[in-house]
């Protein structure tokens, strides 16, 4: 018998990594490790809130660096181990990543200082903010990996982070949000453990360039349609999209406001991202035959929704309707297909991470003001405070879909690329979500800002970091909303990354050989 050919390891190791590559796990590796030393300290709560904003700053500065990086010269791959990919675990982002992860640094930073008044000593003693770090890893690393099996493990960090933010200060109520915020999702994850495990078995590789590369080369070879199927029910549940999105308003509602802010701004769009990532760049020939029920899930996720939060007086569920109303919007961009109209789902989503979190933040408020979210306690906000009214306002009418604001221009870039393609249904579905929405938006303000006071209600002084972040995310819908045009073209810069995902597959395979 003929010996083996030696193993040449100039195939299979990789060296030194450049300087800058290492900006793509730094992320992860900061949150990891911070989440970790305040867990170690968690006897001096008073350092929990500094170092946790510090660390958050960090975060968006690194992120900002990656973005900078990503846009001026394409995707960046980092491989642990110095195994060359597929065989090493690799790290790869490109522009959509970055926007996301960079969103959502923002988002959490925002949540950070809120917190400052709204997480009382016990919570915080409990683990408020290493939950918090330890979420942002789970988040940063799903955004940033470059690998389908990690994805998965990143989806896992931050549902365990999660269940420990919801559960967080151990009343009823949120015990029996967190049965059905994790009953729904642990189907979920068994559901794409399944689809990782098949695909695994028919492309034996992880690596989610590698299996572009192989789909694109022999795409009637594969089960394609069951993979994507499967895939389609993993992360429509994670997204709730219509008809698994009940579990959403069932259990958002229940932790402190800060944290529901947080996973309304977050969590979804992870399932969201990892959809348009398998979806769009993995199998397009699977998500053409898939487009006309992705549309139908749309139409009714978008009609559930804003139907939904009518029928609401407890403004906290009635915003977690406005979030499914929000997801049924990014996925009709999903249906429509193109780069304009996933461009403007990527946008949307940009803007319903920060203005989803800065509406909660603002019920918060409503409800420091009146000792309760219900609607019908609350009232004469316009006399009390004039610049939380005119924020209540801004953001009513950015969740609508009206201009100046930033929800504007991501839903009619989507009605455009509709009608240009005859989905005239879809784009009628984005005008009537949007009046429900504005009904929905102007029945709030009614009540709680122009109707008088109830009796017995006085006025009180807002916390001023609380104000600070929330003001700081109005002030970037409407910046976003009256200069649309940077974030509109790396929008679609991203959406193209995903339609032609040759620069994405070259960062891993040939920036690392030899």
């Amino acid at each position: 018998m003929a010996s083996a050919a030696p193993l040449d390891l100039a195939k299979v190791f990789v060296g030194d990594p450049a300087p800058e590559t290492w900006l793509v796990i730094l992320p992860v590796v900061l949150c990891i490790t911070m989440g970790a030393a305040l867990a170690t300290i968690r006897k001096r709560i008073h350092l929990h809130a500094p170092l946790a904003i510090a660390t958050l700053a960090l975060l968006a500065v690194v992120d900002a660096a990656l973005l900078w990086r990503v846009a001026g010269h394409g995707p960046m791959t980092m491989v642990m181990g110095r195994w060359l990919p597929p065989f090493g675990i690799a790290f790869t982002v490109d522009l959509l990543g970055a926007l996301l992860a960079l969103t959502a640094a923002l988002v959490a930073l925002a949540g950070a200082g809120f917190a400052l008044a709204d997480i009382d000593t016990n919570r915080r003693r409990y683990g408020f903010y290493p939950f918090l770090l330890f979420l942002m890893a789970g988040v940063s690393g799903a955004f940033l990996t470059g690998d389908i099996f990690n994805l998965y493990v990143w989806f896992e960090v931050l549902l365990i982070s999660s269940f420990g933010l919801i559960v967080l200060g151990g009343e009823r109520e949120q015990i029996d949000g967190a049965m059905k915020y994790g009953l729904l999702n642990l189907v979920a994850t068994t559901l794409f453990l399944i689809a990782v495990g098949y695909l695994y078995a028919i492309s034996g590789t992880l690596n989610i360039a590698d299996i572009a590369s192989r789909i694109a080369r022999e795409p009637s070879a594969l089960p394609l349609m069951t993979l994507a199927t499967l895939f389609l029910a993993a992360f429509g549940m994670k997204a709730a999209a219509f008809p698994v999105n009940f579990w959403l308003p069932a259990s958002y509602h229940t932790p402190r406001i800060t944290i529901s802010a947080l996973f309304a701004g977050l969590l979804t769009k992870v399932g969201i991202y990892a959809m348009f990532r398998v979806l769009v760049m993995l199998m397009p020939g699977a998500l053409e035959t898939l487009a006309p029920l992705i549309g139908l899930v749309a139409i009714l996720t978008m009609l559930a929704g804003s139907i939904g939060a009518i029928a609401q007086s407890d403004l906290r569920r009635a915003l977690g309707y406005w979030v499914i109303a929000g997801i049924g919007v990014i996925l009709s961009g999903l249906a429509i297909g193109g780069a304009p109209a996933l461009g403007a789902s990527i946008f949307y989503m940009l803007h319903s991470m920060v203005v989803m979190t800065a509406l909660y933040f603002l019920v918060g408020q409503m409800a420091m003001r009146s000792g309760a979210f219900d609607l019908g306690n609350a009232g004469g906000l316009w006399k009390s405070s004039a610049l939380l009214s005119a924020i209540g306002l801004c953001l009513i009418l950015s969740v609508a879909g009206l201009p100046p604001f930033s929800g504007f221009w991501p839903k009619a870039m989507l009605v455009a690329a509709a009608l240009e393609k005859s989905h005239w249904w879809l784009a009628a579905a984005i005008l009537l979500s949007g009046f429900l929405i504005t009904f929905a938006g102007g029945r709030i303000f009614l009540l709680a800002f122009w109707r008088a006071a109830p009796t017995g209600i006085a006025p009180v002084r807002l916390p001023a970091a609380s104000l600070a972040a929330l003001a700081a995310l109005t002030a970037a819908s409407i910046a976003a909303g009256l200069w649309p045009e940077p974030l509109a073209l790396l929008a679609k810069s991203a959406a193209q990354g995903l339609l032609d995902p040759e620069t994405y597959i070259r960062s891993v395979f040939t920036e690392f050989r030899p």
